[in-house]
């Protein structure tokens, strides 16, 4: 099917299709739909309890919904294990910062490309012919991801010993190291100051932006969201209530009296 110019659709990169998701008697999410498009900044928001990081949970393999799919590239994802998953080229940060603590920054980095190593475990074992090449390589990727989030100077520091937003930082370069083609962000500016939040979401659009990577994106600060979004997914008890561009969400009926209760509440914040 054509569209109203005479050129064919986008195909989208990333498809939620009736998605629902039960634990026991309660539902979690029922019957979503939305595409996520290559290229673009796909933001989830709603009130806590909403559903937002289960629909994460179900795109990266955590969770498997009950019903509906989940496509890839035209794949469908559902039930598949996390780490295959993660080799298709999705990668994630966590709302709860999932790093090892004891290790270095350039430690967890070098982590973050273990989807993509191939050397057996005899010629890893003495660093030799193909497994010296294959990490020169791979830090290469990594000293790339250290650059773009301007983290040199704490390389060789041991991440339990960092302010908590430079460990958010860490755990985006992390998601980053994997190469992925989708990135799903669970909060990554919760419990930052203002001046953090402005270097987060420089990055995030850097990564978009320089990188390709397609972002979806759950966060609660709704400047930030209506400022670097493409469109806006909003849930409320498992349901979606609308999606659309942040001009689109913010002036929806539904949206104003659901999630942010009073019209002059958007002004005030958006």
């Amino acid at each position: 099917m054509l569209n109203s110019n005479g050129a064919a659709p986008p195909t989208p990169l990333l498809e939620i299709d009736g998605v629902s998701l039960d634990f026991g008697g309660v539902r979690a999410l029922s019957n979503v739909h939305f595409n996520v498009y290559s290229g673009t900044i796909q933001a989830i928001i709603g009130p806590n309890g909403a559903g937002k990081t289960s629909l994460l949970n179900c795109i990266s393999g955590l969770y498997r919904p009950q019903h509906g799919a989940i496509r890839f590239e035209g794949r469908n994802i559902v039930g598949m294990a996390p780490h295959h998953i993660a080799r298709l080229g999705i990668a994630r940060s966590f709302q709860n910062i999932e790093l090892f603590r004891h290790m270095t920054v350039l430690d967890n980095l070098m982590l973050g490309r273990h989807i993509h190593m191939r050397s057996g475990v005899l010629s890893g074992g003495v660093y030799w012919g193909r497994a010296q090449r294959e990490e020169i390589a791979h830090r290469e990727i990594v000293e790339q991801v250290i650059d773009l989030l301007e983290i040199q100077s704490i390389r060789k520091k041991v991440v339990g010993a960092l302010p908590y937003g430079l460990q958010k930082r860490v755990e985006l370069g992390r998601a980053l190291a994997m190469s992925p083609r989708l990135l799903l962000l669970d909060e990554p500016m919760a419990g930052m100051n203002s001046e953090e939040k402005e270097d987060m979401a420089r990055f995030i659009l850097d990564v978009n932006e320089e990188w390709g990577a397609t972002i979806v994106l759950i966060e609660h600060d709704m400047g930030v969201v209506m400022d670097i979004s493409d469109c806006v997914a909003v849930l409320e008890f498992g349901l979606l209530l609308a999606n659309g561009s942040p001009d689109e969400v913010r002036s929806d009926p539904k949206v104003i009296d659901a999630y942010l209760g009073r019209e002059h509440a958007v002004r005030q914040e958006w």
